[in-house]
């Protein structure tokens, strides 16, 4: 879902100019403000379809082992796959709104097209570019508030798939006692949080639910602050929950050395964390709540291929198998009838999750 999304701010006139320069070569260094290198995916090589696609991060960049990385796992693919060129620029913690509307702005005046923005946060930053360039196709992960003709929202059913983990928690606790992380208290966070206390409370209806969040918008540095996961995990587990499952990006990964720390269990979110996590912590990760974010960021870039981009609202929901939950290290494969159950019934409109 999320991580240091605010990385590379543009500095001054020469700075910008440089961006520019950079962006409208389809690369770069890595220098700090400047467009990042192709990835390990591999955008050196000339683009057969000559579609040079434009992706900007939100906090955590790549390599968040998050929701940054799901959506980069995704333009990896397209860059695989469908050869097109790439370049990716990542978000600073506490930037200005104006840091995200340059990140879109150098992208799209730097022939970069499609342009997708990672996260919520660019909401009002994609409105605005948007805007200055009609004929650029944007996409934006996880907001609906855009309705431009060029704009296409790629949002997700994450209630669904975060009943599926809150049921394995429930099911899986012995205390009693079960835990919810949140990066930063907004819509979306709660979402996830309610569709894990339905889960829970569908097999469990008695069952204590501890929920936090790490900041408050418009702080979003909850989404990139691991110590700040670490010490909520920890009064979790101290007051009696043996399961936590967080929702907050980098923070997450101190979500996981608390609950190795008390012996206790851990849900990821977004990715698998279980095969990305430290693999000093990865054990303790019973499941993740599986977020498709690189499937929505594949079909954007697929259907600009193809001249079929959509405007509008695309929602990836678990009957599209845009949610689901993982089985990686095998410690959910005794309740797995129960979950995939409860998957069906989602799935069939018998069970209706709800969304806050």
């Amino acid at each position: 879902m999320l991580r240091n999304r605010f990385g590379k701010v543009v500095a001054g006139a020469a700075a910008g100019a440089m961006l520019l320069a950079a962006a409208a070569c389809g690369g770069g260094d890595t220098t700090e403000g400047a467009p990042s290198a192709a990835p390990s995916g591999g955008a050196s090589a000339p683009a057969a379809s000559g579609v040079k696609v434009g992706l900007a991060y939100d906090i955590g960049g790549r390599g968040d082992q998050s929701f940054n990385d799901s959506a980069a796992a995704g333009l990896d693919k397209a860059v695989a796959e469908l050869g097109v060129e790439i370049n990716e620029l990542e978000a600073g913690n506490g930037e200005a709104e104006s840091a995200k509307e340059e990140r879109l702005r150098l992208l799209a005046s730097g022939g970069f097209n499609p342009v997708i923005a990672v996260g919520f946060a660019y909401s009002a930053s994609v409105a605005k570019v948007a805007a200055e360039f009609p004929d650029t196709k944007f996409a934006i992960v996880d907001d609906e508030a855009n309705k431009l003709p060029n704009v296409s929202n790629l949002v997700f059913a994450e209630e669904q798939g975060s009943f599926l983990v809150g049921a394995a928690a429930a099911l899986k606790s012995t205390k009693g006692s079960i835990g919810f992380v949140g990066g930063v208290e907004v819509p979306l966070i709660k979402k996830f949080q309610a569709g894990y206390e339905a889960g829970a409370k569908a097999v469990k209806p008695d069952i204590k639910i501890q929920a936090k969040y790490l900041t408050q918008p418009p702080d979003f540095t909850g989404f990139g602050d691991p110590a700040k996961g670490k010490t909520a995990a920890e009064g979790m587990f101290d007051a009696g929950a043996d399961v936590v499952y967080q929702a907050a990006g980098g923070s997450g990964a101190g979500v996981f050395e608390a609950a190795k720390a008390a012996g206790g269990m851990a849900i990821g979110v977004d990715s698998d964390q279980a095969k990305t996590a430290d693999p000093t912590v990865a054990d303790v990760i019973i499941t993740s709540m599986l977020k498709k974010v690189d499937v929505a960021v594949f079909d954007f870039i697929k259907s600009f291929t193809t001249n079929s981009v959509q405007a509008g609202s695309k929602v990836y929901d678990l009957a599209a198998g845009g949610v689901d939950y993982s089985t990686t290290g095998g410690k959910v494969d005794d309740i797995k009838a129960q979950l995939d159950e409860y998957k069906a019934k989602i799935s069939s409109g018998e069970i209706t999750v709800p969304k806050e």
